[in-house]
């Protein structure tokens, strides 16, 4: 209860007024300060994203919504809000447009990576039979496909004869997610494979990739991945960024669960919670970079 009112207090009446005694002493907003005080990157962009939520102007507040092509409409209507001097600043726009493009783009992101996840796999749609087919092709280029519905797809590890039955958690995101990671890292792709297939510590390949799909979209999904994509795009993250992240996860769980030497698969999910929590915790360091880093074996 008590934190609640210094809560409110603070974000209603004394954040306000501190804001104008520092602006009155150092002649600076809070977004120039924001500024001159981190170096571009996720400190910086997370700090600019709460002042804009938190100022009681209604034209800071609206430049959380822009668009690629109204950012800079809406940095025109801040610098007149604000009364920047941009002949005593002349980054100032420049560093406003990185985090509104950064913002703004993790929103898009989200959005693009939901409408994938809710696209649902149709063997009737030539398209998606298309990626699926690939992925077979990427995974055993050296192995003919007997049929369309085949237990083949076991080797790949799917549950089943048709692997559309696999998707339907994640959509075609899953699918999408086990072609790029297939198409982009092949060779770790196969190799990692060759872990899963482990006379005792193996695991279904595919329905381990399309559950650490799940993990990396509810990562996205809480804004935890804001520090990752702040640190490592000066822009609009895409989907293709979303897909590298997802690489690193399907590598480095497969390092986890060797490492870990589970007993059983029976025990995947309790696993599975121990690397969630250990991507959560590196996610919550400001400098985080989580990239697919090879070992030089590989």
């Amino acid at each position: 209860m008590f934190l609640s009112i210094w809560h409110y207090l603070h974000t209603t009446f004394f954040r306000y007024w501190l804001k104008w005694l520092i602006r009155q002493v150092t002649g600076k907003c809070e977004l120039q300060r924001i500024f001159h005080s981190f170096i571009q990157g996720a400190t910086r962009a997370i700090k600019t994203e709460y002042s804009l939520e938190a100022s009681k102007s209604k034209v800071l507040r609206d430049a959380l919504q822009a668009k690629e092509d109204t950012v800079d409409n809406h940095i025109t209507q801040i610098v007149k809000q604000k009364k920047i001097q941009l002949e005593k600043d002349a980054e100032f726009k420049v560093n406003l447009k990185v985090c509104l493009l950064q913002i703004c783009g993790y929103k898009k992101l989200m959005k693009n990576v939901e409408d994938l996840r809710k696209q649902v796999f149709d063997s009737e749609n030539d398209e998606h039979e298309a990626l699926l087919m690939k992925l077979w092709k990427l995974l055993m280029p050296n192995v003919e496909l007997d049929s369309r519905i085949s237990k083949q797809w076991g080797d790949i590890g799917f549950q089943g004869d048709d692997p559309k039955t696999d998707f339907r958690g994640m959509g075609m995101l899953g699918l999408a997610n086990l072609v790029f990671f297939s198409e982009h890292y092949p060779e770790v792709a196969r190799q990692v494979l060759s872990h899963s297939n482990h006379p005792k510590l193996g695991y279904s390949y595919a329905i381990v990739g399309i559950n650490l799909t799940e993990m990396a979209y509810s990562l996205l999904s809480s804004g935890a991945l804001k520090p990752h994509f702040y640190n490592l795009v000066p822009g609009s993250p895409q989907l293709e960024h979303f897909q590298r992240f997802y690489s690193y996860l399907v590598y480095e769980f497969d390092k986890f669960w060797f490492q870990e030497e589970p007993e059983s698969i029976m025990l995947f999910n309790q696993y599975r919670e121990k690397f969630h929590e250990k991507v959560k915790r590196l996610l919550q360091q400001p400098s985080v970079l989580l990239v697919l880093t090879l070992d030089s074996e590989i």
